[in-house]
């Protein structure tokens, strides 16, 4: 990569200023990929993620859905250094919040399973998301959720920022099989 150059799809953005960022441009198939408006990241299932039955315990897939929906918003360009730094002068304080959530079981991962995290927005507001996940093995739905997270700074709901909603909405658009703005 040259100086000044762009660094490939998926890659880590920009450094805090004064350290260099060493990720750039390494590994870019960790963050998945997004496909017709929809993110697909994989996730292997280890022995720490299963209880002793040797099935994913319930709680690690919130993790393995929050780790999609931090990639997917790298893949659209909102790298969480650079949007922290950036966001941080305009809504000192904020934060991005799961407000709320439905989910789902339907079957079990085990351990050695090859997952998808297929994450997709389907409502995107000013200061929030819905986000709709699903993990699946092979195809199959083995959990899904609904997820609400929003924009907030001061203790109170702000505006997500323009170039992270547009992107969102895009997305949206795609997922649906919509022209953009014809919702």
């Amino acid at each position: 990569m040259t100086a000044g150059s762009e660094p490939p799809p998926g890659s880590a953005g920009p450094a805090p200023p004064g350290r260099p960022n060493p990720d750039r441009g390494k590994w870019p198939q960790l963050s998945g990929e997004v496909r017709d408006g929809r993110h697909v990241l994989a996730v292997r299932v280890y022995y720490e993620d299963t209880d002793f039955t040797g099935i994913v315990y319930h709680a690690n897939y919130l993790r393995f859905m929050e780790r999609a929906r931090t990639e997917y918003l790298r893949l659209i360009g909102a790298d969480h250094r650079a949007l922290f730094a950036a966001a941080s002068e305009e809504a000192p304080g904020f934060a991005f919040v799961v407000r709320a959530m439905k989910i789902d079981f339907f079957k079990p991962a085990h351990m050695d399973d090859l997952l998808e995290v297929v994450t997709e927005p389907n409502d995107v507001r000013g200061a929030s998301v819905l986000v709709r996940q699903r993990v699946t093995r092979g195809g199959e739905t083995l959990v899904e959720a609904l997820v609400r997270v929003a924009f907030i700074s001061g203790g109170r709901a702000r505006p997500i920022p323009r170039p992270l909603r547009v992107a969102l909405a895009a997305d949206q658009e795609k997922a649906l099989g919509t022209e953009p703005g014809a919702r």
